[in-house]
């Protein structure tokens, strides 16, 4: 003889499925930024490769180009705009955790226009010069990974990642 649920277990069942659910949803939440974060440093990672392309064809020189554009119509001689030949395409300029800047400029990073036109070999910035592995070349345009530290960098040695260290020696 079938048996079925009494309305006390079928409670506890429904509290339990709500207390595993309350555990997931944020757990969820949590691996997908880290995921749009993972794909932003492979992102740089690639703008960094791009960069080394350029900067082949052209001496060692880094473009000479501005920090950006307010919108996608004029403003020529931007990060997404010289570095897109040597780029897989438009989407290599789009952090996957943007959701307004590229679509309103074409590009969800700032380049560091303070090293614009520089070779590589003579950059010097705050004090630190071209040994110094740390001089932000490229960083997203806002805190797009969470908190006031959720903003990634591609550094001068072409890595990428979101802790900047600005220490400068006292020489």
């Amino acid at each position: 003889m079938k048996r079925g649920w009494s309305l006390p277990e079928l409670l506890i069942a429904m509290g339990l499925i709500a207390a595993l659910a309350g555990i997931a949803i944020p757990m969820i939440g949590g691996l997908r930024k880290s995921a749009h974060q993972a794909s932003c440093v492979n992102q740089l990672r690639g703008l960094g490769v791009a960069m080394e392309a350029y900067m082949s064809d052209n001496g060692g020189f880094f473009p000479e180009i501005k920090l950006g554009r307010k919108s996608k119509v004029g403003g020529k001689n931007v990060l997404e705009e010289v570095l897109l030949p040597y780029a897989g395409g438009p989407e290599s300029f789009h952090c996957p955790a943007d959701h307004e800047d590229f679509e309103k400029t074409g590009c969800s990073y700032f380049w560091n226009h303070h090293v614009s036109g520089m070779k590589r070999s003579r950059v010097e910035m705050f004090g630190m010069d071209s040994n110094d592995t740390q001089i932000p070349l490229i960083h997203d345009k806002e805190a797009y990974h969470g908190d006031e530290n959720g903003t990634n960098f591609l550094f001068m040695d072409l890595s990428a990642g979101k802790d900047p260290n600005f220490e400068i020696d006292s020489k």
